[in-house]
């Protein structure tokens, strides 16, 4: 189970001037082979069939290509990719997972006229993420926000709006004049050198960018996207892109030069012509919510999805491949693979992995994930202050809290004004995130004394003070949420590979959010990425077996 969680990343504020910011459809709609079904006729072990034949009672199966641990976002993911882009290589796939569902942390709920969701929110429809959509058969329940809606942080009391284009800068409030001459000049290279080490979120912006941008638009996207720490965040890690500006350009701006070089020099192929075009930076959802895209993939896979599936332990075969060992309502069951993707949180599979690799399951049971919860609470339309009202309506993506502003909610998405039908007429829906590494506290609460937070900081910016309470629609605290990638987070992922490859555990592979990205966007770009490196190794084990 892994997935992306909160998703105030969609709030994040834009400086474009100072950070920059195809694959085929399922030939038929035939579930992919499964080389190992169920009996059901056993009570104790159940063996498998292969083309009819019952296999020895002695347990195991034929040989899968890949069996995938974790039926989140990630893992479906991965099984799709494979199967759309390397079904002659890996036709044979199995993805397991433990809970009685798949889609991990995504998790979107409908009641009395309302869809809410408990887990991440929405995603950022890249090109990969718009081909699994479309993969999916999902393209015309795609639903996308208003690009021009506006995002807000919250400074010195008021909803302040985030520069949207480069022509919004010389007016936007949120920053002094000075602050911006700063950032400029930083972005150009007038700035203190790098220091020599790995620099934390709060270091490389505070030097290249200055402290305005660091507090008022950094610090509280890093509390939206990791519900995290930026004096601990790695910038390396947790945002690679804008890190690696620096390291290739000797500034912000040079960094951005060269890559626009570089993408004229070396123009992308051509669009897949299935994919829908959104018009500027905005998000996506689905009609009936976030939850459809697990469940599409998950049908299209059909029985090759095995749930309430529990590996209790994974051995090393001597001719190459894995035996996995599952608890299931059916009894004991064992599989045979060639190769094995874990998509479970990085201290699960710690503990799976413990006995082939005591080295590597130490280095990813180092990785923390802080609690977040996702509070879901509706008002009348007549409780939002009239202020922030824009030609009567509450419009716009929400509204994001620096950790300095004396509030205890992360930030508030404004789900009903996001995407359509998301609460009946005359009423506003409102998805609220609160916890996070600055904040474990929350674990300790109560459903109602985490709503009387939320509530108590909205009456302070959004809602009336004298408003009637909240429609309270759900409370979802998640006790491990979101990996956190600090200061050495790629030294653990490297010490976790390497001492996998030093047990000879060739076609293991790790994969999820703490490995891919947090952003449920980053998960489906890594799943495609993981696909490749397991065909890659088939590919190889194909031939060694000629």
């Amino acid at each position: 189970m892994t997935s992306t969680f909160t998703d105030l990343s969609l709030l994040r504020p834009t400086i474009p001037s100072l950070i920059p910011s195809s694959f085929s459809k399922f030939t038929t709609h035939r579930p992919l082979k499964l080389r190992c079904s169920l009996t059901e006729d056993s009570t104790t072990f159940i063996p498998f069939k292969l083309n009819g034949e019952a296999q020895s009672s002695a347990g195991h199966s034929a040989t899968a290509d890949c069996v995938i641990v974790g039926g989140g976002i990630s893992g479906l993911c991965i099984a799709q990719a494979l199967a759309t882009k390397h079904w002659d290589v890996a036709p044979n796939v199995i993805v397991t997972e433990a809970r009685d569902r798949v889609g991990g942390n995504i998790t979107t709920l409908e009641r009395d006229g309302y869809l809410w969701e408990e887990g991440p929110n929405s995603f950022q429809p890249s090109d990969p993420m718009l081909t699994m959509v479309v993969d999916s058969g999902l393209k015309e329940d795609l639903v996308l926000g208003d690009p021009n809606a506006p995002r807000f942080v919250l400074w010195d009391g008021t909803l302040r709006p985030v520069p949207g284009k480069p022509t919004d800068l010389p007016f936007f409030d949120l920053m002094s004049i000075g602050g911006k001459l700063r950032a400029g000049f930083g972005a150009l290279g007038l700035r203190p050198p790098p220091p020599g080490h790995e620099e934390s979120v709060e270091e490389f912006v505070r030097r290249n960018l200055g402290d305005e941008v660091f507090e008022r638009l950094i610090e509280p996207f890093c509390s939206g996207v990791y519900a995290g720490d930026p004096s601990k965040l790695s910038m390396k890690a947790a945002f690679g892109k804008v890190w690696n500006l620096e390291q290739t350009g000797g500034c912000i701006f040079g960094g951005t030069f060269k890559t626009i070089q570089e993408r004229s020099k070396n123009p992308k192929p051509p669009r897949d012509p299935r994919l829908p075009t959104p018009k500027g930076q905005t998000v996506g959802s689905f009609r009936k919510g976030l939850a459809m895209l697990p469940d599409a993939i998950a049908t299209r896979l059909g029985s090759n999805v095995k749930l309430s599936w529990k590996l209790s332990s994974i051995i090393k075969l001597e001719n190459g491949g894995y035996s996995l060992t599952y608890e299931t309502p059916e009894g004991l069951v064992s599989l045979l693979s060639k190769s094995v993707v874990f998509t479970v949180p990085s201290h699960i599979a710690s503990t799976l992995l413990h006995p082939l690799s005591p080295t590597a399951a130490d280095a990813l049971s180092k990785l923390y994930y802080p609690p977040v919860a996702a509070v879901s609470i509706s008002y009348p339309k007549e409780a939002i202050r009239p202020e922030h009202l824009i030609d009567g309506e509450l419009k716009g993506f929400g509204q994001l809290h620096p950790r300095s502003q004396g509030v205890e909610t992360l930030g508030t998405i404004y789900s009903s004004s996001l995407f359509p039908n998301r609460a009946p007429a005359g009423r506003i829906l409102l998805l609220n995130y609160i916890g996070g590494a600055t904040n474990p506290g929350i674990v300790s609460k109560t459903e109602s004394e985490l709503v009387e937070a939320v509530d108590r900081d909205l009456r302070k910016i959004l809602i009336n003070p004298n408003a009637t309470d909240p429609l309270v629609l759900g409370v979802r605290v998640w006790p491990q949420a979101i990996p956190q990638f600090l200061i050495g987070h790629f030294d653990i992922l490297d010490a976790a590979r390497d001492a996998l490859k030093e047990k000879g555990l060739q076609g293991l592979f790790l994969g999820g959010n703490y490995v891919s990205g947090v952003a449920l966007g980053r998960c489906v770009e890594g799943a495609y990425e993981v696909a490749y490196e397991v065909t890659d190794f088939l590919s190889q084990y194909a031939y060694k077996e000629c």
